[in-house]
């Protein structure tokens, strides 16, 4: 009788641990990999072809701050997919497209696009960050690849690569148009299959970034709601009912990790950024702002630096320049620019001589990992080119770094140094200046600038 009152109540504690224990440990949707002859080398070799092509036809953004936020948040995604659906050849990358439409796109082995009119339709980041855990997902379930094997239409990998670039040559704003027929079907119109399976993974990956994965389910009624599916994001990828469904069903058998919660502030930041006109673009990576858009490209033919500085408060930082250089207060921070140093070029504004200042929030705690972020952010899809690494300097006292990179100026067609100094504010944001100037003026410019640099003064002192 001992006995089995003991048996009865090591059953009765087994019931009742069972019961509260986390529910997705045992209902979790299987997902698993399909057949796929391809290896995730070549998932990178066609990502890489058609993001080239891609990026031809795509106005991505130049705004700093904005892509490094939304890649901030692209990051945050790709470092919680589940370790069995960890690609180590693969290497994702975000950027921004100066595009209405709502809509983002990634392509095998990495590359990810996403339209400024999904950031201005999300209503909370978690919404954004869901989309972008969906396509995400695509990637990382290499369902391109495994689509074009179930097809068996192609026999070997460069005839893909041939069919890819034909189709990614026509004129492309949006991933509807991307993947209206040859090789963009596999690459970005999958089978409801597959999006229902891109919907589970993307719900998993959301809750261990810190996500409700139930805001992916409702961005698709953002969408509906503000009418995204023509031309945008439903157009390449079927909508059907049971999907809110199954998407909310599976977000109750996960835990959000709540540790990971990203600032709510972030996405109103770069809504702020979005509303304040047209986004500059350029695919060159000459610096640009949205400033004041002078009239005609810039001459490139300025005064000398006056003598006298002129301070500016910013709140977060104070600085100082020639008086002869006026604020343009663009999407992209701060920029001073004498007259003839900043002009329009198709519709975007490009500066010959000129400094930027200005802060962007990073989830890194170490400076240099934040400093790499940045720096990525800008010059991914670029022409700039680094002359060596990376040199200290003070900046206000703090331990600051500075690096140099050759550039082409898309105005003027002259080379021109961009050199990019940042250091960590007490907030964890990261602090930067950017001086651009021709080549040939950097002897006499360089002063200019590193009394621009010791000029500077943070609020944030201890």
């Amino acid at each position: 009788m001992h006995h089995r009152t003991r048996a009865k109540g090591l059953l009765l504690f087994v019931l009742v641990a069972v019961a509260i224990l986390p529910r997705a440990i045992f209902a979790q949707t299987p997902i698993k990999l399909h057949g796929n002859k391809y290896k995730p080398e070549d998932d990178v070799k066609l990502g890489r072809e058609a993001a080239a092509q891609a990026e031809q036809k795509l106005q991505l953004l130049g705004d700093p701050q904005l892509n490094a936020y939304v890649q901030r948040v692209g990051q945050r995604l790709v470092a919680a997919i589940p370790p069995e659906f960890q690609h180590q050849e693969f290497q994702y990358y975000f950027k921004v497209v100066n595009a209405k439409e709502i809509n983002a796109f990634a392509l095998p082995g990495g590359p990810m696009y996403v339209n400024t009119g999904m950031i201005a339709a999300a209503k909370t980041e978690a919404e954004m960050a869901g989309v972008m855990a969906h396509e995400i997902s695509h990637v990382a379930l290499r369902h391109g690849t495994a689509q074009v094997t179930k097809a068996q239409k192609y026999d070997t990998f460069s005839q893909i690569l041939g069919m890819g670039g034909a189709v990614l040559g026509g004129p492309i704003g949006t991933a509807a148009q991307l993947g209206a027929q040859g090789m963009g079907v596999y690459l970005l119109k999958f089978s409801r299959e597959y999006e229902s399976e891109a919907d589970l993974l993307g719900a998993r990956i959301m809750a261990t970034a810190g996500y409700d994965p139930r805001d992916l389910a409702n961005m698709f009624k953002t969408i509906e709601s503000q009418g995204g599916g023509e031309g945008g994001w439903f157009s390449s990828h079927p909508s059907a009912k049971d999907r809110y469904a199954k998407i909310n069903k599976e977000a109750e058998l996960l835990k959000v990790n709540t540790a990971a919660a990203p600032d709510a502030n972030d996405l109103v930041a770069a809504k702020q950024r979005l509303s304040g006109g047209p986004m500059t673009a350029n695919n060159q990576g000459t610096a640009v702002g949205n400033a004041a858009n002078p009239a005609g490209p810039p001459s490139g033919r300025v005064e000398k630096p006056s003598s006298r500085y002129v301070p500016y408060d910013k709140g977060v930082f104070s600085v100082s320049v020639p008086e002869n250089w006026k604020p343009l207060e663009g999407q992209n921070g701060l920029w001073f620019a004498p007259a003839g140093g900043a002009g329009s070029v198709n519709g975007q504004t490009v500066f010959t001589h000129a400094v930027n200042l200005g802060a962007v929030r990073s989830a890194a705690k170490d400076p240099q990992q934040a400093t790499d972020e940045f720096i990525k952010s800008i010059t991914q899809g670029s022409d700039l080119r680094a002359r060596g690494g990376y040199q200290r300097v003070d900046v206000n006292g703090r331990p600051g770094q500075i690096i140099t990179f050759d550039n082409v100026n898309e105005a003027t067609g002259q080379p021109e140094l961009v050199n990019i100094i940042t250091t960590q504010l007490r907030s964890g944001d990261l602090f930067y200046m950017i001086a651009v100037s021709p080549r040939d003026d950097y002897q006499s410019y360089h002063p200019t600038f590193a009394e621009i640099l010791r000029s500077i003064r943070f609020k944030d002192q201890d």
